[in-house]
Parts: C-alpha cells; sequence; structure tokens
C-alpha cells in the first residue's frame, strides 16, 4: 500500500524544518500528531526515516532524497493549480457608479472567489445584452426576462444637506425645506407625499439635473442644495456628519437593487457571488423600510 500524499508532506516539513516541532507548527499539528505520523510512514516504508542523534532527530539520507523528491512534487502541484486558475476568466460584474462606489468597492475585495478567478468589475448603469456580462447589479421593480434574480435591497431616499446650508438653524417641518434650492430627482413629489406635505408648489430646484447620485451627494457636500440620497449607501457620511438627513421619513421600493445572472447560465461561480451579494446587504441592514417611491438612478 502506498503513503497517503499528507504522511508524506509531513515527512518533507519535518526534514525541512529540521525537527519535529518546528514541523507541527508549520502544519497547524500538535508534536504528537507528526510522531504518530511519522512512525506510522515508517511502518508503511518498512524502514527507519530518522534516526537520533542525541537530543536532536535526523533524517537519514535516503529520507533526505525522498523529502526533495515530495518537495519538488508538490511544488508542481501547487504549480498546476496556479496555473489552472490563471486560466479560468475573470467573473465580468456590472454594477451602477454610486452602488458601485459606495456599497460594492468597500465589500468587493473580500469576496472569497472560490475557484472562480478575479472579479472584473464595469461601471454602467445600461441594461446590456446579457452575454456581456456575469453578474449584473441594476436597480428596478423586476420582471426581467431571461434573468434570474437575487434581491439585495430597497431602493431608500431621504433628503440630505450640508450642515453649512442650516447656518445654525434647526429643520421641524418638512414645508421648512421649500426655504432651500433642492437638487433634481424624480421622487420628490412622492417624498413629499409619504411626509404628509403639500409643500411642492413653492420648490426651488437647482438648474443642474445630475445622472448620478454620487454627483448629487457631492454637490450637496459643497453645499449647493438638498439632495435627496439613500441613507444606506451614503451612511458614511451622515456618520461623519458631513450632510445631515432631518427627517426621519425615508421612502423604501418599490423599486429594488437586484443582483442578476442569466437564467441559462448552469455555472455555480455567478450564482456563489450574487448569494455572497446577498449576505453582504443582509450584514449590512440594507433592510425594507416604509414603502415609497421608484428610483432608477
Amino acid at each position: 500500500m502506498r503513503p497517503s500524499l499528507e504522511s508524506l508532506r509531513v515527512l518533507e516539513a519535518c526534514v525541512s524544518a529540521g525537527s519535529f516541532a518546528r514541523a507541527a507548527e508549520r502544519l497547524f499539528l500538535t508534536p504528537a500528531a507528526v510522531s504518530l505520523r511519522i512512525r506510522t510512514l515508517e511502518a508503511e516504508l518498512d524502514q527507519a526515516l530518522f534516526v537520533r542523534a542525541g537530543r536532536r532527530v535526523v533524517p537519514t539520507a535516503a529520507a533526505s532524497v525522498l523529502a526533495g523528491r515530495i518537495r519538488d512534487a508538490l511544488a508542481g502541484i501547487a504549480g498546476a493549480v496556479d496555473e489552472f486558475r490563471s486560466a479560468i476568466p475573470p467573473l465580468r460584474l456590472t454594477a451602477p457608479p454610486t452602488f458601485a462606489s459606495r456599497w460594492l468597492a468597500p465589500r468587493l475585495a473580500r469576496y472569497p472567489a472560490p475557484g472562480a478567478g478575479l472579479v472584473e468589475l464595469d461601471v454602467s448603469s445600461e441594461m446590456r445584452d446579457p452575454h456581456t456580462f456575469d453578474v449584473a447589479i441594476r436597480t428596478g421593480r423586476g420582471g426581467w426576462r431571461g434573468l434570474e434574480e437575487f434581491r439585495l435591497a430597497p431602493v431608500e431616499v431621504t433628503p440630505m444637506l450640508a450642515p453649512s446650508l442650516l447656518g445654525g438653524r434647526m429643520l421641524s417641518e418638512p414645508g421648512e425645506l421649500a426655504d432651500f434650492e433642492l437638487l433634481p430627482h424624480p421622487d420628490w413629489q412622492r417624498w413629499f407625499e409619504e411626509a404628509q406635505c403639500r409643500a411642492s408648489g413653492r420648490l426651488r430646484f437647482v438648474a443642474v439635473d445630475y445622472p448620478t447620485h454620487e454627483l448629487d451627494a457631492n454637490a450637496a457636500l459643497a453645499g449647493a442644495g438638498v439632495a435627496l440620497l439613500s441613507p444606506s449607501l451614503f451612511r458614511p457620511l451622515l456618520t461623519d456628519g458631513r450632510l445631515i438627513a432631518p427627517f426621519s421619513c425615508v421612502l423604501s421600493g418599490p423599486a429594488w437593487h437586484f443582483a442578476l445572472v442569466r437564467a441559462d447560465d448552469a455555472r455555480q461561480a455567478p450564482r456563489h457571488l450574487c448569494a455572497w451579494l446577498c449576505e453582504q446587504a443582509r450584514a449590512s441592514a440594507m433592510l425594507p423600510a416604509s414603502a415609497g417611491a421608484l428610483s432608477s438612478r
């Protein structure tokens, strides 16, 4: 019977480390487990592998040669695995700009990617040909033909502004937002309705309609106006006090952030990434609040 690869790996570690104790540390085993493995290997090979020299154990000449051959074989296996992994094409992930920068980027570096190679991120909001991506994060109400959907989190928005814009003033009613310029957003009307306020007829809007929430947030940080932003995606700005959300009313849904894969894609890697994204969404508490408006930027 041939000895197991694990036993041969223990032999190589003992010869390379120069002692059973140091080999045990490298292999995360106990010295007793290493000694037992060597005794079993000697019985299987029917010859001694180490001899005592005072308080030390020294490998025999034959054991040293065998350990060297094992070392070369293990290096060959590692090289073969690396070559196999490098041949795996990257997993193509596409996500909208704000979601990618505010939520995805801080987490994606921790993705374990078991057997899937690298993740290649493409920042885009367009709904492209499904064969141009492996996983797409998109915002909407679902129902994309030919795609399997994984719900991540509902779209949430609430007014945010820079503290400097208030000048020491405290806002107590949503209608007081009419005293400030608002950054354009399709959900302002619905937010005021949810807040049970009829101030929309007196509202003033900034002349620039920015194409992404990230640019809206930057404009709000500069004091250019009040932005309607996601308290989940922009939570760090609220935590740092760079922006404030003066009202508790938050619109949630009916649009959601979805992770999408092709329904006819039988590979496990795209679905593993989607499952991981769902776990991250739950861990970051991106959970449903009150029902509200649709936003797609």
